[in-house]
């Protein structure tokens, strides 16, 4: 019985010196932090990127393209949004698997026919178009 009483005083006392020294702690975890937050923007700069000429050349789409997106010469970044624009605004996708395209009457002659394309093969076919 004295032994239990001993074991039981004893968590006790580590429980109560543990707690100060746990305080201590995330103190000189906050006094860290803007430390490192200092040092994250000067590193932002060196990280930005330059877009890619090639894709930013702006390239004239064919007959059958520019009936989607229009005749004016785009880059290829932007002829890819505005077929996109043309799929959601008509409703195009395959509702079960939304990686296929569902084509209409204009997009099937840009599609070389197909009434079903994947939207991976949809790029490939689309660049066939832009000159």
């Amino acid at each position: 019985m004295a032994t239990a009483k001993k074991s039981t005083a004893a968590p006790a006392k580590k429980a109560a010196a543990a707690k100060p020294a746990a305080a201590a702690k995330p103190a000189a975890k906050k006094a860290a932090a803007p430390a490192k937050a200092a040092a994250k923007p000067a590193a932002k700069p060196a990280a930005a990127r330059k877009p890619n000429a090639a894709f930013m050349k702006e390239m004239t789409p064919s007959g059958d393209l520019a009936a989607v997106v229009g005749n004016k010469p785009l880059p290829r970044t932007e002829v890819t949004k505005k077929v996109w624009d043309y799929i959601k605004k008509e409703n195009l996708q395959d509702p079960e698997n939304r990686r296929m395209i569902n084509a209409d009457d204009k997009l099937k002659v840009v599609f070389g026919g197909k009434a079903q394309v994947s939207m991976f093969e949809m790029t490939k076919l689309i660049s066939d178009h832009l000159k």
